[in-house]
């Protein structure tokens, strides 16, 4: 798969865009909103002068945005793509007529896959001719950075598409995997909503403030999860495995959290925890603390990729 169609240039196509670019695949870019591809590219080059900062990417920003074109139509965008990447707003009405749109323009055997977070392949999917080559690849914020990316078919999704989708993602850096049978909210969203929800209920009822909440986790939790998933975390963390953690700690796990209601994240709640978190970063700052987020992951990707080889 050589042509890549990315469809939308936000802050995700533009992503998209630099994650293939810099594979060496061609990224056909499309908006549709007038000149927004085109603004984009200055954007993306910015994005790729950062990666180059950090050595993420072997060759100058500008060789490698000279694979990526702005296209004036959707049609011009995905008329000749081996693979598109949907990009367009949270909306199933908006979904369903991109995907009727691609489904007619693009080759028959061109895999159109979306980046929604919360929309399921079957609902934009069921009534087209080509349902069976639309799964979502849902990715994590910004994926340039964070290689994460969930594969998750409809249950008409042809074998082929999902395989070819899986190892086009591999082929390009990132870290696919595959989401079975279709959930709402796929595997990453639903355990950062356990999490979350847990968060917002120890600062609703006064546990803990919000500074120190995320402390636990970048200080704490945070640390481990960064190389090793849950299940590796305990395994590791019992004499005799997963086996020895689960008689140790299931009975207690399952005590601790057997009464618990979560809070709606609406009205006085909302207020106490915006304001504490105003309070330790002024919202004239977010835009700069985004920047530095980026640039943090950046530092952290980088460090991982000089591993040890026995990793």
């Amino acid at each position: 798969m050589k042509r890549i169609a990315v469809i939308g240039s936000g802050l995700i196509g533009r992503a998209w865009s630099i994650v293939f670019a810099r594979a060496k695949h061609h990224v056909y870019l499309f908006d549709n909103q007038n000149s927004a591809a085109e603004k984009a590219i200055g954007q993306i080059e910015q994005g790729l002068s950062d990666l180059k900062q950090y050595g993420l990417i072997e060759e100058s920003p500008s060789v490698v945005l000279k694979r990526i074109h702005a296209c004036k139509s959707m049609e011009q965008a995905v008329s000749q793509a081996d693979y598109v990447q949907e990009n367009t707003s949270e909306n199933l009405d908006i979904k369903q007529k991109v995907f009727s749109d691609l489904d007619l323009y693009a080759p028959s055997d061109c895999i159109l896959a979306s980046s929604t977070s919360t929309i399921q392949t079957s609902l934009f999917s069921e009534n087209l001719e080509g349902r069976h080559r639309c799964l979502v690849a849902h990715p994590v914020n910004p994926p340039h950075i964070v290689p994460i990316v969930e594969i998750s078919p409809a249950p008409w999704t042809d074998s082929t598409t999902i395989e070819r989708t899986y190892e086009l993602h591999k082929s390009v850096g990132q870290v696919p995997i595959l989401v079975k049978k279709e959930v709402p909210g796929f595997i990453l969203n639903r355990l950062q909503a356990a999490l979350l929800q847990e968060a917002w209920r120890l600062v609703d009822e006064d546990y803990v403030s919000v500074e120190d909440l995320d402390k636990t986790v970048k200080d704490g939790l945070g640390l481990r999860w960064a190389f090793m998933g849950p299940f590796e975390t305990i395994d590791l963390n019992a004499p005799g495995g997963v086996a020895d953690y689960a008689a140790r700690f299931g009975s207690a796990y399952a005590e601790m959290m057997s009464n618990v209601q979560h809070p709606t994240w609406e009205g006085s709640l909302v207020k106490k925890i915006e304001g504490q978190r105003r309070n330790i970063l002024p919202f004239s700052r977010h835009s700069e603390k985004e920047l530095w987020r980026d640039r943090k992951l950046m530092e952290l990707i980088a460090h991982k990729r000089d591993k040890h080889p026995s990793d």
